[in-house]
């Protein structure tokens, strides 16, 4: 059994990351999210919550950096996963930084193109999944289906 940190914002990227949670389901899985309602609405407690953030907010994107660090180093995760955005990818950065295997999935609502963090994924993640078949490359993302 592994131990994985899956991370989500809150709002369409926590409902996409609950659809991948019977996946998760044989192992022992922290939950973070910047929306704790949000996970208790699932039956998910405890829950690590971590700052909404993006690149217009970049003194929240510096303390959610921080806390996501933390959090890793605290979880020691053998493995993340995140399905966006900014929280979940300082996550999946945090993670390669302790030798965790990474797995980002960019948002259905990503359409004509990857989102931010889905493209700085593509780099960091050990893999970067797209749920758009048209978006998906030879290398990274990848196209596996679509979660919805």
């Amino acid at each position: 059994m592994k131990k994985v940190l899956a991370v989500a914002s809150g709002g369409g990227h926590w409902e996409q990351l609950m659809m991948l949670r019977s996946s998760l389901d044989p192992h022992d899985v922290c939950y973070a999210t910047t929306r704790r309602d949000m996970a208790a609405t699932h039956g998910i407690e405890p829950v690590a919550e971590l700052l909404d953030c993006n690149q217009h907010t970049p003194i929240r994107a510096l303390l959610c950096l921080i806390a996501a660090i933390r959090l890793v180093l605290k979880a020691r995760p053998s493995a993340v996963i995140s399905t966006g955005a900014a929280p979940g990818f300082f996550c999946i950065l945090a993670g390669r930084l302790i030798g965790a295997k990474t797995l980002w999935v960019d948002s259905v609502a990503n359409a004509e193109q990857l989102s931010m963090c889905g493209k700085l994924s593509k780099h960091v993640a050990h893999e970067c999944l797209t749920q758009w078949d048209h978006l998906a490359s030879d290398t990274k993302p990848l196209f596996r289906g679509s979660v919805l």
